[in-house]
């Protein structure tokens, strides 16, 4: 089991060595977030630019939609080698690396003469991102401990919020500034001196070393974990020229390839080898496996409902690209406003706050549902935003939460593989969510041509996952009871040495 005495102690340090904080280490985290919040945003800001993509390069629907899939693709397939070589080899330098190839792919696609060349970049610039995002929370882990560790993750829980709600908004800006045939390519070309910027921050900032495993890498686990990731996500990536009915025998051949994986890994543990990711994060670590289930059920519907609201306001009610994401804009004010106050109240409360967010979450995207269904379309946009806001509010109390509790008692050492599982595992949800919301809203509007129906629909799907999020939470909630009552039941006996003097412990706080 990994040792939870090993969660506070620095990368590579004896047991009982102290740690000592970062003077940077704020200034550090500034820039990481930045980082993130850049690659996040790019699974997203595309997509309000693929009609002028389509017209401008000549490319077919089919085709321009690997602007966007190709890139959400790549992106969760490193992850967790990412993770495992940041690890292995030191953040700093896996950071380094996938930034330097982010803002090189992004100058390339902002230059691309054909679509062919467009999605070769994207293909690029999602490996990177991919590289990236796994270091983000290692990071944090490395240089945070106690209460400050929970408000760093809680700025960075309030950045995966903004970055997620905000990709239309930004990008339909972009696209009113930049106007004409070729104002796309600026959806990319404004991350290159914004990553140019932050590499040279980075190369100050970012503490040197940090890896705390061997550098074996497994290879045939990352060929296992990569082939099955593939063949689970292609289909959904896929999802909108049919590749759901086309495509639906690599499903059952993605399962058989990451059962082949989870077998390899327990053997490589076995016999004493470094695994790609270790399977007794999920069995043996407090939190963690849940914590992942938690996170991938509620992403399905937070990374769907987005295309679902799209769909409705500009097909619909026949809003701007640029209009649509701003009626958007109040669940992604209030997604970063409690989430950054979720991560200063993590220490103290734990998995109550993300119990307390999912039940709010699906309080604010059911009135939403049922403010669609009964307001005239004309005021549809205005009366949805306190539903919207609420959702927010509950949202950035899951998200921040969640990725605390989830990572808090992994090792350091292990701290870049398990935020890749973490972040593969919600990768994965919002893939399938991307993939069944705007099928439901487009199934439910064929049948009924009910614009508000159909998106009412959706945000149903939304509230059916939140559900199930929240009672997943419920569960770790009870069971981190139960193992603190059980703690303090044995607490007398532990103060009490042989000889009867007191001495001074302390049960695990959840």
């Amino acid at each position: 089991m990994p040792p939870r005495a090993q969660t506070d102690a620095p990368p590579g340090a004896a047991p009982g060595d102290e740690f000592r904080p970062d003077p940077k280490r704020w200034s550090a985290l500034s820039v990481t977030l930045v980082v993130g919040f850049m690659t996040l945003l790019d699974v997203s800001i595309v997509s309000v630019a693929l009609p002028s993509l389509q017209t401008d390069l000549g490319a077919t629907p089919a085709t321009v939609q690997w602007v966007v899939s190709g890139y959400a693709l790549t992106f969760g397939l490193v992850l967790v080698p990412a993770g495992r070589l940041g690890d292995a080899l030191g953040r700093r330098r896996l950071f380094l690396v996938g930034l330097a190839g982010f803002v090189l792919s992004s100058a390339a696609a902002g230059a691309a003469p054909s679509v062919g060349w467009l999605i070769a970049a994207r293909l690029v610039q999602g490996l990177a991102a991919g590289c990236l995002a796994p270091q983000n929370s290692a990071l944090i882990q490395q240089l945070f401990r106690g209460p400050e560790r929970g408000r760093a993750f809680g700025l960075f829980g309030a950045t995966v919020g903004i970055s997620t709600a905000v990709g239309p908004i930004a990008g339909g800006a972009i696209l009113g500034l930049a106007s004409g045939p070729d104002g796309w390519r600026w959806l990319f070309y404004v991350n290159v001196p914004i990553g140019v910027v932050a590499f040279a921050l980075a190369l100050r900032l970012l503490p040197r070393g940090g890896s705390g495993g061997r550098g074996h890498i497994d290879g045939v686990g990352v060929a296992l974990l990569g082939a099955g990731a593939l063949a689970v996500l292609f289909p959904l990536v896929q999802a909108e020229s049919g590749g759901l009915s086309r495509l639906w025998w690599l499903f059952p051949v993605g399962a058989l390839l990451l059962a082949l994986f989870v077998a390899w890994e327990r053997r490589v543990v076995a016999r004493d080898g470094q695994p790609v990711f270790d399977p007794r994060l999920v069995t043996q670590t407090r939190g963690y496996g849940i914590g992942a289930a938690l996170g991938t059920v509620y992403f399905v519907g937070f990374s769907g409902i987005w295309l679902v609201f799209a769909l409705f306001f500009q097909t619909g009610l026949g809003y701007t690209p640029l209009q649509s994401g701003l009626a958007v804009t109040p669940f992604a004010i209030g997604s970063a406003s409690s989430a950054v106050v979720a991560g200063r109240l993590v220490e103290q409360y734990g998995r109550r706050l993300t119990v307390i967010g999912l039940a709010v979450v699906m309080v604010g995207l059911a009135a939403a549902a049922v403010v669609l269904l009964v307001v005239p379309p004309s005021a549809a946009g205005w009366a949805v935003a306190p539903a919207l806001l609420l959702g927010g509010i509950g949202g950035g109390f899951v998200i921040s939460p969640n990725i605390t509790m989830t990572l808090r008692d992994v090792p350091v050492s292990m701290a870049g593989s398990a935020g890749g599982g973490l972040q593969t595992a919600q990768r994965f949800g919002a893939a399938i969510g991307t993939a069944a919301l705007p099928g439901l809203f487009y199934l439910v509007l064929s049948a009924t041509g009910d614009h508000p129906a159909a998106a009412a629909a959706g945000l149903a799907v939304s509230v059916l996952g939140a559900g199930a999020a929240l009672v997943l939470g419920v569960v770790d909630l009870r069971r981190s009871r139960a193992e603190d009552a059980a703690a303090a039941a044995e607490q007398p006996d532990e103060r009490h040495g042989p000889d009867g003097v007191h001495s001074h412990g302390h049960a695990a706080h959840h």
